[in-house]
């Protein structure tokens, strides 16, 4: 059924020592980061030739975000056959030897409200009992959590409940660092408390991993909460737009990326990365670029989508997407020297250059360059630029809406443009980010997002199986 679960040792990339330990001096190269994006602003409104480089950089991004849009999604294998459905008969006579073993990570705080909800669901999976467990892992917490694992550990037998005190360093890095070398599992599968899950994931996504270029597989985020308010409605449109978008550059052999909340991780890749990195606040980010230095491939699977509760004010918002932008904009810090197309080949490099432009390059530059605009009394330099990436953000939105969402045509037309909306304030956030960052040390600090009980589970459950 399933064949060899290891890359050959001779394709891995080897790492030297202390290779990615390179955190240090975070705020010097942010200043100097900060220093050249505003200065090279500068200089492209007082050269003379200044525009004709805004233009090639605008030609040559928009050939690649046309190549991405234009690409064909690569076909996904078939998926395992269901157990559910497997006479016992056969069960019985199964070599449960050839079902990858999988190991799910679940690091909790304070989630006492929905913990419950999410072990029920993960239970649930269709996947022999033998070849998977889960693992709880109770992160300090202070509202009777830690109870209720162990409850639901003495319920389910291919369930464990692990306790951290207050003692532990590292935040959900520091957890899952913990508990992952001694589990089984071949492949680590890791969902925040909120997620809710269908029940088919294991049988998705497990074949992918039969390609032995593949390190970890990321699964669509959906926003279970999508009907709140204008928030959590633009975080709908704003996930649509990031699966369908990472979705076409890995087909154009470009970079795909983790979003922590339904990860797979190939054990033998993590092992190679050195497990999650507990001096960054956004692991996921961090261990995408590792996995593609090391020479592995992030692919994604759009169905199914594992569902998450969205932040409903702005002020949750804000801080939830400065530690996003902060801890994406903290891996090219840290590994910029190693961003080369030796290590990562040219299709990544440049898909990776090209998309540091559009997010955090034309953000960054942004004040300066309006700023200068305005003493000049004429349009942005960089206008071109950020006009093809709206362009690109608003195609790309509409299209993964409408291969995400169940609408009209006209409905689509309306969440996409309430959605471009929405993430205008990306500007904002990387503009404040990389200039605080650039200025003000900062200590680690894991902030969690505050989970609530919002709907029944057998309804969340209706919803997941329908997707």
């Amino acid at each position: 059924m399933f064949n060899g679960m290891d890359m050959d040792s001779a394709d891995l990339i080897p790492l030297e020592v202390d290779e990615f330990s390179r955190y240090e001096r975070r705020r010097l190269k942010a200043a100097i980061a900060l220093a050249c994006v505003w200065s090279c602003t500068v200089l492209l409104h007082v050269l003379v030739w200044g525009q004709w480089i805004v233009y090639g950089l605008t030609v040559i991004t928009t050939a690649h975000l046309v190549r991405v849009l234009l690409i064909r999604p690569h076909p996904l294998p078939d998926l395992l056959p269901s157990w559910r459905d497997t006479p016992s008969s056969e069960k019985e006579a199964t070599d449960f030897s050839c079902w990858p073993h999988v190991s799910i990570l679940v690091a909790a705080k304070n989630e006492v409200e929905v913990i419950e909800r999410l072990t029920s669901s993960l239970m649930a999976i269709d996947y022999p009992s033998k070849r998977f467990d889960v693992w709880l892992i109770d992160d300090n917490s202070t509202d009777g959590t830690s109870e209720l694992m162990d409850d639901l550990a003495r319920r389910y037998v291919n369930l464990n409940a692990i306790h951290r005190d207050q003692a532990a360093t590292g935040g959900k890095s520091g957890a899952l660092n913990q508990v992952w070398p001694t589990t089984q599992g071949s492949i680590l599968l890791v969902f925040d408390a909120d997620a809710q899950v269908s029940p088919d994931c294991l049988r998705q996504v497990v074949p992918l991993f039969e390609e032995n270029t593949v390190g970890a597989v990321q699964l669509r985020k959906a926003i279970a909460n999508g009907t709140r308010n204008f928030w959590t409605r633009g975080q709908v449109a704003e996930m649509a737009f990031d699966a369908y978008c990472q979705l076409k550059r890995i087909s154009n052999s470009g970079i795909g990326e983790l979003r922590g909340n339904g990860q797979f991780v190939r054990r033998a890749a993590l092992e190679q990365c050195g497990g999650w990195n507990e001096e960054t606040i956004t692991d996921d980010l961090d261990l995408t670029l590792k996995l593609h230095l090391t020479g592995w491939d992030v692919p994604l699977v759009m169905t199914p989508a594992v569902w998450e509760e969205g932040v409903v004010q702005a002020i949750s918002l804000w801080h939830q997407r400065n530690r996003w932008a902060e801890g994406g904009y903290q891996r090219y810090l840290d590994y910029w020297r190693l961003l080369t197309p030796r290590r990562l080949g040219w299709n990544k490099t440049f898909d990776l250059f090209v998309f540091w432009l559009i997010q955090y390059g034309v953000p960054t530059a942004a004040f300066p360059d309006f700023a200068l605009a305005i003493a000049r009394n004429r349009l942005p330099m960089l206008m071109p630029v950020s006009s093809v990436a709206a362009l690109f953000a608003t195609v790309g939105m509409a299209s993964g809406l409408w291969q995400t969402r169940r609408a009209s045509p006209f409905s689509i037309f309306v969440q996409t443009i309430r959605g471009m909306v929405y993430m205008m304030h990306w500007f904002v956030v990387v503009g404040a980010v990389t200039f605080r960052m650039a200025i003000r040390p900062k200590r680690l600090k894991w902030v969690k997002t505050q989970h609530g009980n919002l709907e029944d589970t057998a309804a969340i459950a209706a919803r997941v199986s329908s997707q």
